[in-house]
């Protein structure tokens, strides 16, 4: 029998559990994951019935020798010298995928930028303003959360910037 993790509540992942404690408004889409869909973002979107410039993937890089985490419609990509820009550092590359799985306490696909196990600086997509709810990882592969793109901001602490790019 699996045991439970501390922070991990019966049916919820990290991410559900932080949105629950603080008391903000969410809606949970799951889906049955295809480990063959070439992109998990748009296997989201495809599967949810959501426009893709609305559902937003959660991408860690390392800003400066800093993990950092993106957040973009899954639409488009991430424009690391503008992610570099919005916090005031030189250069970003994508982080090491294992890296970030370690320190944020999900696997790649399932990233949230909520709930992590380190709590790591934020960039929104200013694009997400543009939208009454976006969606984001639930922390699992299959899972997604909708919630106001503010919502997102109070709880991470994000930086509003233009980090995607078409």
């Amino acid at each position: 029998m699996a045991k439970k993790s501390k922070k991990q509540q019966p049916g919820g992942t990290p991410a559900t559990v932080a949105l629950t404690a603080a008391g903000v408004e969410y809606t949970v889409h799951s889906y049955e994951h295809d480990p063959s869909h070439p992109s998990y973002g748009e296997e989201a979107a495809e599967a949810m019935g959501v426009s893709p410039d609305r559902v937003f993937k959660t991408l860690v890089a390392d800003v400066d020798g800093s993990l950092t985490v993106a957040v973009v419609p899954v639409a488009g990509s991430l424009d690391l010298k503008a992610l570099a820009s919005a916090l005031g550092g030189k250069k970003a590359v994508m982080a090491d995928p294992a890296l970030a799985e370690r320190t944020t306490g999900y696997v790649r696909g399932g990233i949230s930028p909520l709930g992590q196990r380190k709590k790591l600086p934020t960039v929104l997509d200013e694009s997400a303003s543009s939208h009454a709810t976006i969606c984001v990882s639930a922390g699992r592969r299959g899972l997604e959360v909708e919630l106001a793109p503010g919502d997102l901001v109070s709880l991470t602490g994000a930086v509003v910037a233009a980090v995607g790019r078409p």
